[in-house]
């Protein structure tokens, strides 16, 4: 390291994150040379370097020339105070975030194509939602058609010839993600710089490709959502339990945590709560820390383009069996392979295997791993190849291994996740499940406060939560602050052996000790949709003083006006105040203060008695201003519909044998389409009791795509397919139910 000078680079990361600390910025180094033993005792990750996953040559070598890569997580609400620390230290002569050129895609080409040529805002809007990233980069008459476009037309042709034309040019330049460079001198006598849009920053004009390529030092300082929730969710639990808690003194290698995400219970665990991972998580079953490295990197598009996946999931089914899955594996690729079963999984294994088996330097072996994203962009595909599969006959192996190699080597071209960053973000796959496990209602806080992250939004993981035994309490002016807070609650007698607690583990019958009994979450009033912050911190800080003696009271010492007391009550924060939301949007009406001398006196005539709504109308009240209920699931007011077409429940597709005929039906919550599931689209639904599962064929989504991209309340005839707790529905012929909503619309999150 004293030969490449690589000192300054380690020792300025080292600074950045001593100041992140300083401020109770939680962070974490990854990459291969942040697991080293020098970030390790410098503080950048906590990964322990004994683990030995640090492939030496993935970051040093006298072929890279160029210092290493490390990248640094923080949490993504107070990044800013990183990028503004650097800023100051080395001056915005020195330092400049990067550049990354954004290029038109299909929608944003159509958007402005169709702008240019005369389009109405609505037909652009219209047509950029039928067509979605999978539709690829063809615009398609049935598209257009769909958009109320006559594809024929002189301006539809026109449209789709420029449109396509356009995918791929450069639309406006942006700013990377969290690439800082830092100079000697004077940054712009090296590089064009500009001011950036936001405020208080400045940006290079070329991209992190031309950076590297000039030899600039650059450090990414990245935003990661679920080191926010970390943070929030562990100071929630320490104050509650009155012990102080960090992701150091969390307990390690607890049975509890891998048996709840051996059942795939990780609904807002970090890297494993996609569809793809908890169909994963029971067939791979992580026992250990490692088996968890492992998880994180496995659901990716290259260890599935290169058909890795079942070979490592077949290789733990012997070793269940007792069997030796590396009885035939040969010495000297044992130990790159030994961890992972006999199978490639990361790209520091496939490193080492061209260096034992096919005779590369260090040093090529890095260029070999640099090549595995470009060898479709810049064809290096064959010289990479016929280099290995030379050196590998040279050497005695097979051509079967070696042609299987080659191909494990090219899914990697499509994303391969290295090892490095498996382990870092390992570490937060506990750290998360630990809290989730035996901390849900600060799990459950933390993650509403730091939204928006994730795969799942509000509302399925406050159902999740409230599935699991904790009590969710709505926003109120008298108990909520700002963010979601812990409360007391009623202690719950302690089932019968084998049955859920209410923190939702199992009782001692796993020979654990019960979990302590969980708080109940109040939920803050930032979850009231068009409430702002000040308001709020007036609020509370005038409870603070004395409890409010009615709408009156709060609106004259928080100072409340009409429109900020209309929004409290339509979201329900009025009701200890006020009553029902009718009775509150009465008082509201008339309760603001008024102006001058007139500021403490009545603003209106608040007496009157008006009729409480119907449970159904306090539901669409919930979604408008919350996008959640509290109360009864939408569900619950159609289920008798739904039965009558004998859709049955999420629950009862859980426990149906594999293969019988069943119809489903709920709220859509997630689609999903991954690039490497050739066509099939993954739909999530909910009903009043859980969640369903959906798979959709290409054939189907073809023939009834509107159905599947449009509904809210989806109707699915199929069939139940069961691997063990893995249970699916695949669909066969869906149905938009939406109508039974009545206009009440549930947001998804789709395709991210």
């Amino acid at each position: 390291m004293a030969e490449l000078d690589y000192e300054p680079y380690f020792l300025t990361v080292h600074d950045i994150v001593r100041f992140a600390r300083s401020v109770g910025i939680l962070c974490q180094g990854r990459g291969s040379a942040a697991n080293s033993a020098v970030c390790w005792a410098l503080g950048i990750t906590e990964v322990d370097p004994e683990l030995g996953i640090m492939l030496i040559e993935r970051f040093i070598s006298r072929e890279r020339n160029e210092p290493p890569d490390i990248d640094v997580d923080f949490e993504h609400e107070r990044r800013e105070e990183v990028i503004q620390y650097v800023y100051r230290k080395y001056g915005r002569d020195r330092a400049a975030l990067a550049a990354t050129v954004i290029t038109y895609r299909t929608r944003s080409a159509l958007r402005d194509v169709g702008r240019a040529l005369g389009l109405g805002e609505a037909q652009v809007d219209r047509l950029t939602s039928e067509h979605q990233w999978f539709d690829g980069r063809r615009v398609r008459p049935e598209r257009l058609a769909a958009a109320g476009l006559d594809p024929d037309s002189p301006i539809s042709r026109r449209l789709a010839t420029l449109t396509e034309e356009l995918i791929g040019f450069p639309r406006h330049l942006s700013q990377h993600v969290g690439g800082f460079v830092i100079a000697r001198g004077r940054l712009d006598e090296l590089v064009p710089v500009e001011n950036a849009a936001m405020p208080e920053r400045t940006v290079i004009q070329w991209d992190k490709d031309d950076l590297d390529t000039v030899g600039l030092m650059k450090i990414d300082v990245l935003a990661l959502g679920m080191l926010s929730a970390l943070r929030r969710g562990l100071a929630l639990a320490s104050a509650w339990r009155g012990r102080p808690l960090s992701l150091a003194s969390i307990e390690r290698e607890r049975d509890e945590v891998y048996e709840m995400l051996s059942r795939a219970d990780s609904i807002g665990v970090f890297q494993v709560e996609s569809r793809a991972q908890m169909t994963m998580l029971p067939r791979l079953k992580p026992r250990c820390f490692y088996d968890l490295v492992v998880e994180v990197a496995i659901v990716r598009p290259g260890p599935i383009q290169g058909g890795m996946v079942h070979p490592y999931l077949r290789a733990r089914e012997r070793v269940a069996r007792n069997e030796n899955p590396m009885a035939d594996v040969r010495a000297e690729i044992h130990a790159a392979l030994a961890r992972t079963l006999g199978v490639p999984i990361f790209q520091e294994q496939v490193m080492q295997l061209a260096v034992v088996a096919a005779g590369f330097s260090a040093g090529e072996a890095d260029q070999l791993r640099r090549s595995m994203g470009t060898w479709r962009r810049k064809g290096e595909l064959e010289r990479h190849r016929k280099k290995l599969l030379e050196g590998l006959a040279r050497n005695g192996y097979d051509t079967d291994f070696a042609e299987r190699l080659s191909q494990q080597i090219e899914g990697f071209g499509e994303y391969g996740f290295p090892e490095s960053h498996a382990a870092s973000f390992a570490l937060l796959v506990y750290a998360s499940a630990w809290l989730k496990c035996f901390e849900p209602a600060a799990f459950l806080a933390a993650l509403l406060d730091s939204q928006p992250m994730g795969f799942y939004a509000p509302s399925q993981l406050i159902q999740d939560a409230r599935r699991h035994g904790v009590e969710v309490r709505p926003a109120d002016v008298t108990a909520s602050d700002w963010a979601c807070t812990l409360e007391e609650t009623v202690a719950v007698t302690t089932p019968a052996e084998g049955t859920a607690t209410r923190s939702g583990k199992a009782s001692s019958k796993t020979g654990q000790q019960p979990a302590p009994p969980q708080p109940a979450v109040r939920l803050g009033l930032r979850m009231v949709h068009g409430l702002g912050q000040d308001t709020s911190m007036r609020i509370t800080a005038a409870r603070r003083q004395r409890a409010f003696a009615d709408t009156q009271d709060l609106a004259i010492r928080a100072r409340l006006d009409t429109g900020a007391l209309r929004v409290l009550a339509a979201g329900g924060a009025l009701a200890t105040l006020a009553g029902h939301r009718r009775q509150a949007l009465w008082q509201a009406t008339g309760a603001a203060p008024l102006p001058g001398l007139l500021a403490t006196a009545p603003g209106g005539d608040a007496a009157a008695t008006l009729v409480a709504p119907a449970a159904a109308e306090d539901l669409f009240a919930d979604y408008a201003r919350l996008g959640f209920t509290l109360g009864r699931h939408p569900l619950s007011f159609v289920r008798g519909e739904l039965a009558r077409l004998r859709f049955i429940t999420a629950a009862d597709i859980a426990v149906s044998p594999d293969r019988m005929l069943a119809r489903g039906a709920g709220l859509v919550t997630c689609r999903q389409r991954p690039g490497t599931a050739k066509g099939t689209m993954f739909i999530t639904l909910e009903d009043e009791t859980g969640l369903t599962n959906v798979i959709v064929r290409p054939e189907l989504l073809e023939r009834q795509r509107r159905p599947l991209l449009g509904a809210h309340l989806l109707g699915v005839y199929g069939q139940i397919s069961r691997q063990g707790l893995v249970v699916h529905l695949i669909a066969n012929r869906v149905v938009d139910h939406s109508a039974l909503l009545q206009g009440l619309v549930a947001r998804s999150r789709d395709f991210h």
